[in-house]
């Protein structure tokens, strides 16, 4: 693949710059937060998405859920 050249790569700055790219906030996807947790938490998380072939964010949203 050939390298852009300066002039390449200044117009292409220039074109992104003046025209962003437009996002749909509907289609946009949200961003995951990291959260800490212990050693003892992360492994009982891990071993519950082994069983159930869920993510562990799966996991805790349903723990949240029924708990409220």
């Amino acid at each position: 693949m050939p390298r852009m050249t300066e002039e390449e790569a200044d117009a292409l700055d220039e074109l992104v710059t003046k025209n962003p790219p437009r996002v749909d906030p509907s289609k946009a996807r949200h961003v995951s937060r990291m959260v800490a947790i212990d050693d003892f938490s992360a492994e009982y998380l891990m071993s519950v998405s082994t069983a159930t072939r869920k993510t562990p964010s799966e996991i805790i949203s349903e723990m949240v859920h029924d708990v409220c």
